[in-house]
């Protein structure tokens, strides 16, 4: 794609999208020392917070600030309304796909997806065949990577159904643009999201055991040393309910309880933020500490429920990725709302052969792969580093994808030489329960060096507030 990307606040003849009207004037009139001021009070105030991010083998340290930026990616309504519609329709085939791949294989029958894929797949948990769920969900929380590219089209570029992380960014991002721009939300329409951890624990309430009114909650994390351990905290503490970490917890009688100063208290629904692998030393990794001993033997027992369900990752696979738009065809009935971006998979011989005489023109990521790490971004990549993924690919085929390299719609940042384009993607956050709901917006994060396609956190990218305003 030689046109310019998408610009989320500028028509291309140069002119301020409406909905981009309000930020705009105030963004004209102020003044560098005033953008400076803003820029320093919300370092200090995320600071205060402790809003870090763990960036493993920088050498600076550990822990690091999320650069924020205060200029905000802003959708208008009727955008958001179908964006909605679209995200709805993929994470109830997800949930489908989920059900059935751990039940009657309907699927893999119909040959809609190949059965190698799934069963030779290391994120298919043979351990959750058969075992019925409140409600048939498994992905109670999802994480749906979407990012604009040609004439403004939404794609969606992954789907985190495991432990989506970034929702504490989200609220803490609006707390601060409210605080800094207090005048623009009066000018403007913006559509809230500080209700998700009330929306969440609602949410987690509902899939609770049958039969009981007043489930208790908890958050299980590994620990203060996990990089999303300030998300893990926060989100206990906005939802009201404890914090815990393996240690905290024990099984009697296929029945989860946790240590409290009162004694034993039984724990009905845990929202995990730790994987698969760690959840139980008796039936996955012996060596954990981070999980409870007997916990997948109370959740298969159903006096338990797990969120997000334990296998889950199979459907969030790279692998798997292609096929999400035939689930929706195979257990909805209806075409797609939101496009996949096209995808090469390396284990077809005519596809591989393609990908590897095209390496300088696509993006090639692990199946596997997570936080920006692992890829091959082709038109920036050296001969050296395109060789050596040819031998990765050769190697290991199954193990990788390709796909065209998308000019990803951009956003004026503030950077050092001023306000600027920058990369961004958009994730919002989608809760299965009784019903599914999100909130309007989302995490959005910006690659904040130039030309970067790269918007992961640990990969120096940053976070702007999104804003879903109502059209004029």
């Amino acid at each position: 794609m030689n046109s310019p990307p998408y610009d989320e606040m500028r028509t291309p003849d140069g002119h301020t999208r409406r909905h981009y009207l309000p930020f705009n004037e105030w963004l004209n009139e102020a003044s560098p020392q005033l953008i400076a001021q803003k820029r320093e009070e919300a370092d200090r105030a995320f600071h205060r917070l402790g809003i870090t991010f763990a960036v493993y083998g920088e050498q600076e340290g550990t822990e690091r600030l999320i650069p924020f930026d205060l200029v905000p990616r802003i959708i208008p309504g009727s955008e958001w309304a179908a964006l909605e519609r679209g995200l709805t329709q993929r994470v109830n085939a997800l949930n489908a796909f989920l059900r059935d791949v751990y039940h009657g294989q309907e699927i893999l029958a119909a040959g809609k997806v190949p059965r190698e894929r799934i069963l030779n797949n290391t994120q298919y948990r043979r351990e959750m065949h058969g075992v019925d769920l409140p409600g048939g969900i498994y992905a109670h929380i999802a994480g749906i990577d979407v990012v604009r590219a040609g004439a403004g089209e939404w794609y969606v570029l992954e789907d985190n159904l495991r432990v989506p992380s970034g929702v504490s960014y989200m609220l803490e991002n609006r707390k601060m643009m409210m605080r800094l721009f207090p005048e623009i939300f009066a000018m403007q329409s913006v559509r809230p999201v500080e209700h998700y951890p009330g929306m969440l624990l609602e949410n987690l309430h509902g899939v609770a055991p049958a039969g009981e009114d007043q489930p208790t909650v908890a958050v299980l994390t590994p620990g203060p040393y996990n990089s999303a351990y300030f998300e893990h905290a926060f989100l206990a503490q906005q939802m009201g309910v404890e914090l815990v970490e393996g240690q905290d917890l024990f099984v009697r009688d296929n029945t989860v309880y946790m240590h409290t100063t009162k004694g034993p208290q039984r724990v009905h629904v845990i929202y995990r933020r730790v994987d698969d692998d760690f959840l139980d030393p008796a039936h996955f990794r012996a060596d954990s500490t981070l999980g409870v001993r007997g916990l997948f033997d109370a959740y298969r027992a159903g006096r338990v429920t797990l969120a997000n369900a334990i296998g889950t990752g199979i459907a969030d696979d790279k692998s798997i990725y292609p096929y999400v738009p035939d689930m929706i065809r195979f257990y909805l009935g209806e075409e797609p709302i939101l496009n996949n971006v096209p995808t090469y998979k390396l284990y077809v011989e005519e596809e591989r052969e393609y990908a590897l005489a095209h390496l300088e023109e696509l993006v090639v990521k692990e199946t596997h792969g997570a936080g920006g790490y692992g890829m091959l971004i082709g038109p920036r990549s050296t001969a050296a580093e395109r060789e050596e993924f040819r031998h990765r690919i050769l190697a290991h085929p199954d193990q990788y994808i390709a796909q065209p390299t998308l000019a990803l719609s951009t956003c004026p940042t503030l950077v050092e030489e001023g306000v600027a384009p920058r990369h961004i993607d958009l994730r919002p956050y989608v809760l299965s329960g009784k019903t599914v709901q999100i909130v309007p917006g989302g995490l959005t994060r910006v690659a904040l060096r130039k030309g970067s396609l790269v918007v992961n956190s640990s990969q120096g990218g940053g976070t702007k507030d999104t804003w879903v305003v109502a059209d004029d």
